[in-house]
């Protein structure tokens, strides 16, 4: 390739890059309600007023902490269930391994570790609800931003993601002793 052709791929790169971050980052504040004048969406449930207008797109302390869906209530961890860890490792190789990792970078974010700066709650809501929580949860629109892809609904139960978080759990205890 020449040198005329080279400047062709420079400036192409550089028009279709931003372009690309521009279009993503739309789509996110379209589905903001925070955004005026944008598409928004909302979900029924009574809280604090005051407490919902604290935090941003009018989440509680609780769903700021625990995120958006269907665990609304804290998840009592004891000692790993090797049985339920087994059966989430299969799950997670079925359904979550084409984009995570569990040490590098990959479509999504590395997940070995995630047990220690997530809590349970949030960790099951993403798996069990990751479209509300990219729309609304500001954690999860960070990721959206890093990633530039949305995580897809994998069509897991509540038992199904309590078992991948097992084994998430289990493999940070094995890589750490």
């Amino acid at each position: 390739m020449g040198k005329k052709g080279a400047r062709f791929v420079l400036i192409l790169v550089g028009l279709v890059y931003p372009l690309i971050t521009a279009f993503t980052i739309f789509i996110v504040m379209a589905h903001d309600p925070e955004f005026p004048g944008m598409l928004t969406s909302s979900t029924g449930g009574s809280t604090n007023a005051a407490q919902k207008a604290a935090n941003p797109n009018g989440l509680t302390d609780w769903e700021m902490e625990h995120g958006i869906g269907p665990i609304t209530s804290e998840i009592k961890l004891s000692a790993i269930d090797e049985k339920m860890a087994a059966e989430g490792e299969k799950l997670f190789k079925m359904k979550c391994m084409a984009c995570h990792k569990l040490d590098e970078r990959y479509v999504g974010p590395p997940l070995r570790g995630v047990t220690t700066f997530r809590k349970p709650e949030f960790i099951m809501n993403m798996i069990l609800n990751p479209s509300e929580m990219i729309q609304r949860h500001p954690i999860a629109k960070g990721l959206l931003a890093q990633y530039f892809n949305m995580m897809t609904p994998q069509g897991l139960d509540e038992q199904q993601a309590r078992a991948v978080l097992e084994y998430l759990r289990w493999d940070f205890e094995q890589n750490n002793k």
